[in-house]
C-alpha cells in the first residue's frame, strides 16, 4: 500500500536522496496519519458514547492526540525540506529530530495520564457491557493501526526517518491500549470482575517505555552519538580506493540532519610524491564523494617518510612500545626532528574510551620506555579520540 501511494502522490518517488522527494513521503506520510486517526476518532468517539464506555472514549481522544502529532510531522517536513539560509548554513534537517522529541513526550505523557486514569478504574472499576458492535469497531481501530504502524515503520527504514520510527512506534502503543481494552471488553463480563484497569495500567507502563525510548534515541542524536558503522565503512573503503593513499586516520563525522553530513579526515600519502600531486589526489578525493555520496569531506594531507631506514626503526621501536602498554592503543602522525643534544619523537595516541588506564598514565608510560631505549629520545605526544 506504502508503494502504491508513493507512485500516485510522490513525484520522482525512486530519488530517496532528493531533499524535496523526502519532504513529499514525509508529507504523504502525515496526511495518511491524520485521516486514519480523525477517521478512528470519529468511530470510537460515537460508539463509546452510545455504549456508555468511557474507556472505548478515552481511547478515541488517544487517536485524536495522534492526529496532532501527524499535524507536527507534516509541519517538521516542511521545515527540514527548506534549504540553507544565512541564520541555518547547515540547513534545517535537525527539525525532524526536534519534532521525534515532541512526539515522544506526547506518548510519555499520554501513558502518565493512562496509568493515572487506570488506578482511578481499579479502585472505581467501571461496568463494562458486552457489545458486537463495540468489538467490531475495536478490532477495525486494531487493525488500522497495526497497518499504520507498518507503512510508517517501512518508510522510516527507507528514509532513515526518526520522525517516522517515532510515529510507527506511538501506533504500536495505540494497538496495546486498544487491544487492553477490547480483551477487558470481552472478559470482564465472562469474569464477572472488570479488569479494565489492570489491563490499562500494564498497558500505560509499555506506551511510557516506546516514549522514554524515542526521548532517548532523539537526545542522543542531538547531542552527537557515533555514526553508523556501515557509513564510517563506506568512507574508509571510497577514500582507501584511491592509488597514493597510504592510510587514513582521525576520521570525524558531523550530522545536521537525516541526509545532510559533514565529515573531516587525515589522509597518509607518501612525502616523497610531489606536493601538487598529492594535492591533486586530495581535491579528486573531495570533489567525488561530494558527487556520489551527496558528502562535504575536507581532508588535511599527512605527508609519511617511506624511505629514511633511522625513522622507520624508531616508528615501528615506539609502536610495539606502544602496543606493550595497552593493545587497544594506535599511533599516527609520526615525526622525527633531530636537534644537536637530542632527537624529538612527534605522534599522536588514540586512546579509546574502553581503555582503563587515564592520558596522564599513557604519556608517562609511553614517555619512561622510549628514555630507557635511547636517553636523548624526548616524546612529544597528542591525545586523540575515536569518533567513530
Amino acid at each position: 500500500m506504502g508503494d502504491f501511494l508513493a507512485k500516485h502522490f510522490v513525484k520522482n518517488h525512486h530519488d530517496l536522496q532528493n531533499t524535496q522527494v523526502r519532504v513529499q513521503y514525509g508529507k504523504m506520510s502525515s496526511f495518511v496519519g491524520i485521516f486514519v486517526n480523525v477517521l478512528l476518532f470519529v468511530i470510537k468517539f460515537v460508539t463509546g458514547r452510545v455504549f456508555h464506555s468511557v474507556a472505548i472514549t478515552a481511547d478515541a481522544v488517544n487517536n485524536l492526540s495522534d492526529a496532532g502529532s501527524s499535524v507536527i510531522s507534516l509541519v517538521s517536513f516542511k521545515i527540514s525540506g527548506k534549504p540553507a539560509d544565512k541564520q541555518h548554513p547547515f540547513g534545517h534537517e535537525r527539525i525532524e529530530y526536534l519534532a521525534s522529541l515532541v512526539v515522544g513526550l506526547f506518548i510519555l505523557l499520554l501513558g502518565l495520564e493512562l496509568l493515572k486514569t487506570s488506578f482511578g478504574k481499579i479502585l472505581h472499576p467501571d461496568v463494562i457491557s458486552f457489545s458486537l458492535l463495540t468489538v467490531g469497531v475495536l478490532l477495525f481501530s486494531i487493525g488500522a493501526k497495526l497497518w499504520l504502524y507498518k507503512f510508517n515503520q517501512n518508510l522510516g527504514k527507507r528514509l532513515d526517518s526518526s520522525m517516522m520510527k517515532a510515529t510507527a512506534a506511538d501506533s504500536l502503543s495505540d494497538v496495546l491500549a486498544t487491544s487492553s481494552v477490547l480483551l477487558s471488553t470481552i472478559i470482564s463480563p465472562l469474569l464477572g470482575f472488570q479488569l479494565d484497569g489492570y489491563m490499562g495500567v500494564a498497558v500505560s507502563l509499555l506506551i511510557m517505555f516506546s516514549g522514554i525510548n524515542i526521548l532517548k534515541e532523539m537526545l542522543d542524536t542531538l547531542l552527537g552519538q557515533k555514526p553508523s558503522e556501515e557509513l564510517v565503512h563506506q568512507l574508509e573503503e571510497y577514500i582507501r580506493k584511491y592509488e597514493g593513499v597510504l592510510g587514513i586516520h582521525d576520521l570525524v563525522i558531523h550530522s545536521y540532519g537525516p541526509r545532510r553530513s559533514f565529515v573531516s579526515v587525515h589522509v597518509e600519502v607518501d612525502a616523497r610524491r610531489d606536493i601538487l600531486e598529492s594535492h591533486d589526489l586530495i581535491d579528486n578525493i573531495e570533489r567525488e564523494i561530494a558527487r556520489d555520496l551527496d558528502i562535504h569531506l575536507v581532508i588535511h594531507m599527512d605527508p609519511l617518510t617511506m624511505d629514511d631506514p633511522a625513522v622507520l626503526r624508531l616508528r615501528d621501536m615506539t609502536a610495539k612500545i606502544v602496543s606493550e602498554i595497552d593493545a587497544s592503543l594506535s599511533m599516527h602522525d609520526f615525526r622525527v626532528v633531530k636537534g644537536v643534544t637530542h632527537t624529538n619523537l612527534i605522534f599522536d595516541i588514540v586512546i579509546p574510551y574502553q581503555c582503563p588506564k587515564k592520558d596522564p598514565q599513557v604519556i608517562e608510560e609511553i614517555t619512561q620506555k622510549i628514555k630507557e631505549k635511547e636517553q636523548s629520545l624526548y616524546a612529544v605526544i597528542t591525545i586523540d579520540r575515536f569518533y567513530v
